[in-house]
């Protein structure tokens, strides 16, 4: 498998964010990005370890995680208090678009609507996980439920990498001002409850924290929850 060195390069080199935000546009010989992605993904597997499950680490629309469990049989899987919103049975509770500015807003719909992002798609499978679980994926991530954004909203601690996945918990960009740094995530469900939930990452000790939105952060949890409260004090609603 590849060595943990070179995935923490893949996930925080900053020369690597554009090819990862485009990960999903066709490549310049044809080939679906889907089967590209997942073809690589398998390279990096050890002997004898299948496809690992996709981890929903917030139920938002889920993109692509439908269409790669129907066409490519991976399986996926969210935190338990979100497997009735991955499927579609009850409304995303999100609580519409909080403070905008038009430029980045308008930047951000343009680019969710060229690839779907504006339609939800609801998940007609859903594996489950609960708080504090150790997944049987590589890099064994460990469950720390921060509800907020959604009910199971949840970030992914990786030792090994040094890695926390924080998915929606926080941004360090907001799609829709076009602000940077920590803050609450756009389309966040419970604001207080959100922030309240940070807390939990407290003590989690990682280097490296991976938002779903904007730059990596390398200033430590603790100042990126710093940083996410003293945001939302001076932040409208």
């Amino acid at each position: 498998m590849t060595d943990p060195a070179t995935v923490r390069a893949q996930y925080a080199d900053e020369a690597n964010l554009e090819t990862r935000r485009s990960v999903w546009q066709p490549t310049a010989d044809g080939r679906d990005p889907v089967a590209v992605a997942l073809a690589e993904v398998r390279a990096a597997l050890p002997e004898g370890r299948s496809l690992p499950d996709v981890l929903e680490v917030g139920a938002g629309p889920g993109v692509f995680a439908e269409r790669l469990r129907r066409e490519r049989h991976v399986p996926v899987s969210v935190h338990e208090a979100d497997a009735a919103l991955a499927r579609g049975e009850v409304p995303n509770p999100a609580k519409g678009f909080g403070p905008t500015r038009i430029t980045p807003l308008l930047r951000f719909l343009w680019y969710a609507g060229r690839r779907g992002g504006l339609r939800t798609h609801p998940l007609v499978e859903v594996g489950t996980f609960g708080d504090g679980a150790t997944l049987d994926v590589p890099g064994s991530p460990r469950v720390v439920l921060v509800p907020g954004h959604t009910p199971g909203s949840a970030a992914l601690h990786m030792p090994a990498l040094d890695a926390l996945f924080v998915g929606d918990a926080f941004a360090t960009l907001a799609v829709t001002t076009g602000a940077t740094g920590p803050r609450v995530a756009p389309f966040t469900a419970d604001a207080p409850t959100a922030l309240a939930s940070l807390d939990r990452l407290r003590d989690v000790p990682a280097g490296l924290v991976l938002p779903g939105h904007g730059e990596p952060w390398r200033g430590g949890v603790e100042q990126a929850i710093q940083l996410v409260r003293e945001s939302a004090a001076t932040t409208p609603s």
